[in-house]
């Protein structure tokens, strides 16, 4: 099975959507309708329909021609379905990362599909971009709203940026923080370079926040707190939360 609409969510159960989450999951989804609706609600009001209330509804997003596996139908309910996502690896399921989708989003098809993934490299840098890659694709996503889950240009979270720029170059990446830096070639924060990553996380527990190296001490990140992508100095803050720095190192050929 693969995605057949621009963008679908993934959600932590089927109860889990939101009246005001309707044009997400109408059989054909309407992303910008539904983010217009969250912005008209802010995040720190009591309704708790803003974007940051996805939080503990939704896992993550899936874009088209991305392929999953489904491994249930919601009894009583085939308009559900639970998959596991290949293309975004993930420590809950080693088969890929898990959730419940809209049955009418997907389409069963075995080709390649459409849109840039992995198998697809019909895309191209200009030589410039091409010498920092992960810097010059996440830079086009400045400026993009924060979005809880987000994997598109629609909307992003801080690890599904790093996600979506990975994939843009043809790599597959674990979809959340902690994850991505299980899987990065630990680097010394002495050592790192454009295009590395730098982690957040509390004493004992695992990392919270990620972002993009542009230069020593400065990274592009999606902030959770409602702010847009930003390219910046790591804060006072940030840094006293700064567990470490990795690479995700590019697969041979």
């Amino acid at each position: 099975m693969r995605v057949n609409v621009p963008v679908t969510t993934v959600w932590i159960s089927p109860g889990s959507p939101r009246p005001i989450d309707a044009p997400a999951l109408s059989d054909t989804p309407d992303p910008a309708a539904w983010l217009a609706a969250l912005d008209e609600h802010p995040d720190d009001s009591e309704d708790g329909d803003g974007r940051l209330a996805l939080h503990g509804r939704v896992h993550t997003q899936l874009l088209a021609g991305e392929p999953v596996l489904i491994i249930s139908v919601r009894a009583g309910d085939p308009d559900w379905v639970e998959v596991v996502c290949p293309w975004q690896p993930s420590e809950s399921d080693p088969r890929g990362y898990p959730g419940w989708v809209r049955r009418a989003h997907l389409i069963n098809d075995d080709s390649r599909g459409h849109g840039r993934g992995p198998e697809d490299e019909s895309w191209a840098l200009s030589s410039e971009e091409a010498e920092q890659p992960v810097v010059s694709l996440a830079r086009q996503h400045l400026g993009l709203a924060y979005l809880w889950g987000g994997t598109s240009a629609l909307g992003l979270d801080c690890s599904g940026l790093v996600h979506l720029v990975h994939r843009e170059l043809g790599e597959i990446v674990p979809r959340d923080g902690h994850d991505q830096q299980l899987v990065a070639r630990e680097v010394d924060l002495e050592d790192v370079q454009p295009g590395d990553l730098y982690f957040f996380a509390h004493p004992g527990q695992t990392a919270h926040h990620v972002g993009i190296v542009t230069g020593r001490g400065c990274m592009i990140h999606a902030p959770e707190t409602g702010r847009r992508i930003v390219e910046e100095p790591l804060s006072a803050a940030r840094l006293d939360t700064l567990s470490g720095a990795g690479r995700l190192t590019r697969a041979p050929g």
